[in-house]
Parts: C-alpha cells; structure tokens; sequence
C-alpha cells in the first residue's frame, strides 16, 4: 500500500473528504480534509475545525508510519473558501453550486468560465458517454451578462436540475450551457460565497490545519 492510499484510507476512515493532498520541498506533506454532508461529527455545523485537524493528524501520524513514509513535516487543513474539484464525487456533491473552471485549451477565446455546474447534457457537448456515465463529464450553466440579480443558492440548485432535464430557462437567465469533461480543465473551484457583511458563507478555517498540526506535534512529536 502507497503513502497516498494510506492517506485517503485514513481519512475517509474517519468520516472526512480527503479533497487534495499534495507534497512539497523540504518534505512537507499537506493534506486537505472537508466534512461530509448528513455526517455526525464531535462539533456541529459543515465547516472544518481544529479538532478535525487534529484527530485526523494523529492517526495520520500513527498510519504513515506503518508504512515508513518519507516525510519531515505534515500539515492538515481544510480546503478553504475556493475548495479545488478533482474527482467526480467531488463535481456529484456541489452540483447546483458556483464553479469557477479553467480549461486546458481555450473555447471561443477563453480558457476560464464560471457558472452554475450541473449534469451533462445530451447534444450540447461532445463527451464520450462512457465518459457521462462514469461520472466524468459535466456542465455550466453561463449566466447572461446582463442578468445582474444574483441567484440564490435554491434558485440554482434548481436551474442545475432544470437543464439536467433538458428544460431551457428564460434567455435573459441563461446564454448557454458550456459542457466539458474532467480531461479537458486544468483546475476547477467553488467560487466562495459572501455575504453582505463581507465574509463568505462557505469559509472552512484554512488556518485551522496549522493550529491542529502544532498542537499534534506538541502532544506526540511527527516523523
């Protein structure tokens, strides 16, 4: 077993989203975790606290080492307030949300579009559909420019669905729907939500980790 499967072993095991894991100079591991929908944790409420870092750094600390992994520092945290989408699962989980994607090669000029990401449509994108089925193909539905009333999160939830199903929305709600598959971009995020009072409403405690992995390596030291 690999030190990545260890990780995403790990973590999942523990009731968290294992969303990115990355390795840097100097042997620093980070790790990203998020907290599942309709899950029961310690603390309420979705946002990733510090003892989430902290649980999750210990039995991390305890599973690599029975691997040997090679790693002088590891960091746990969330993924923040523009959390990446990597995996299908992770696109299946926020359909009806805000994403911001940029694409390998650019589509009419552009590389980077924003919109509400819903399922995949039939005849508006060129997607295998072994791609489709497997989860592996989406869409986003482009706002029109001069559409500057904000839709709430239920209003897109619905028009995900809603072009899902093949309904059109209104022209002056919707452009088009742009399809792409997971091949084809280069990084895709939540675009964070913020309220009137200047702070989003999906923040996730990115500082969170840093606090919970000192406190784990006061209490039990790191390989």
């Amino acid at each position: 077993m690999t030190w990545l499967n260890v990780v995403e072993t790990t973590v999942t095991g523990l009731g968290y989203e294992l969303v990115d894991c990355e390795r840097s100079s100097h042997g620093l591991l980070r790790v990203y975790i998020d907290r599942l929908p309709d899950h029961a944790y310690d603390l309420p409420g979705d946002l990733v606290t510090v003892d989430d870092c902290e649980k999750v750094t210990r039995q991390l600390q305890y599973a690599l080492e029975t691997v040997d992994a090679d790693y002088a520092r590891l960091e746990v945290s969330s993924p923040g307030v523009d959390r990446p989408l990597k995996t299908p699962a992770h696109f299946a989980r926020f359909v009806g949300e805000e994403v911001a994607i940029s694409l390998k090669l650019p589509f009419q000029g552009r590389k980077k579009y924003s919109g509400i990401l819903c399922y995949p449509q039939n005849g508006q994108q060129d997607a295998d559909p072994a791609q489709i089925e497997a989860g592996q193909a989406w869409g986003l539905v482009l706002r029109s420019a001069e559409a500057v009333k904000p839709l709430s999160k239920t209003a897109a939830k619905k028009l995900a669905k809603d072009q899902a199903k093949g309904v059109v929305q209104p022209a002056q709600d919707v452009d088009q729907v742009l399809g792409f598959t997971l091949d084809e971009i280069r990084e895709a995020r939540l675009v964070p939500e913020v309220s009137f009072k200047g702070r989003s409403s999906r923040a996730a405690t990115p500082a969170a980790g840093g606090v919970a992995v000192d406190e784990a390596q006061e209490l039990g030291g790191q390989k």
